[in-house]
């Protein structure tokens, strides 16, 4: 059974795994290696239903994934069992990403976030970054309307999916998490996550596989050894791993306990 570990000062703990859902209503604009077709209702229930049996509470999912919230509000049972992260900021139509920062924007994707979820609050609400995470910050009323939604009880942390450096640590100030990439071979957002661990701040791991282009010495795991590195870095809460397969899923999980009994 996965351990769980608290994000940040939100009073929130999440599983050290966390099920990324991009895959679920989303395969058009995606950067794995290789193709796959959309899981049916059925094939959905049961990796949900797997997920939980091996520990897993965080449920990684955004606007711009397609028809994936769509999909998890009718699927998901025992809302209070888990912790819904999403996202606002990208739109996904027509086979490509749109951006929209502002305020009124921010609210609206908020409320039909919720209504696509079927729940009354979203336990984590990230900005889906362009790119230009400082401008985003500094230009836009994007993270005063996270924060007044927070203090409305529609959402409980706030922060970034941020993509460099700068922004990542700008937006430590303002959010209760962050969302960084991390594993062996991109280690750029290593200062964000050792400053997030300063300031009690809670880390979101995305992309720890590479996107599925992880390589392999001979005789090694690469997924063991990334997942091992990625949950080795103090100040990292969980890594959210997207899968639709139950086999990668489980494996996944095994090398998480299995890298953190080595570090024990």
């Amino acid at each position: 059974m996965l351990p769980k570990r608290s994000l940040g000062l939100t009073g929130i703990d999440v599983s050290c795994l966390g099920l990324g859902t991009v895959k679920f209503g989303r395969n058009q604009g995606v950067k794995y290696p290789t193709g796959f077709d959309l899981p049916d209702d059925a094939a959905v229930v049961a990796l949900l239903d797997l997920a939980r049996r091996l520990g897993i509470n965080l449920i990684d999912t955004a606007p711009a994934y397609g028809t994936s919230e769509q999909r998890l509000g009718k699927l998901l049972v025992d809302r209070g069992q888990w912790v819904l992260c999403s996202k606002v900021g990208e739109e996904f139509i027509g086979g490509k990403s749109t951006y929209d920062f502002s305020g009124s924007h921010v609210q609206q994707s908020v409320e039909r976030s919720l209504r696509h979820l079927n729940t009354d609050y979203l336990d984590i609400v990230l900005v889906h970054s362009n790119g230009n995470d400082s401008s985003i910050i500094t230009e836009t009323d994007c993270f005063a309307t996270l924060q007044r939604l927070k203090e409305k009880g529609l959402v409980r942390a706030i922060g970034m999916s941020s993509k460099t450096v700068a922004g990542g640590l700008l937006a430590l100030d303002l959010s209760d998490v962050v969302m960084v990439t991390c594993n062996p071979g991109e280690r750029e957002d290593l200062p964000v996550i050792a400053r997030a661990h300063d300031l009690g701040k809670g880390v979101l791991v995305k992309k720890a596989l590479a996107s599925g282009h992880l390589g392999s010495a001979a005789g090694t795991d690469a997924v063991l050894e990334s997942i091992g590195f990625v949950l080795g870095q103090p100040g990292v809460t969980s890594i959210i791993v997207g899968t639709i397969n139950p086999a990668h899923l489980q494996h996944n999980v095994d090398c998480a306990e299995k890298a953190l009994a080595a570090r024990e």
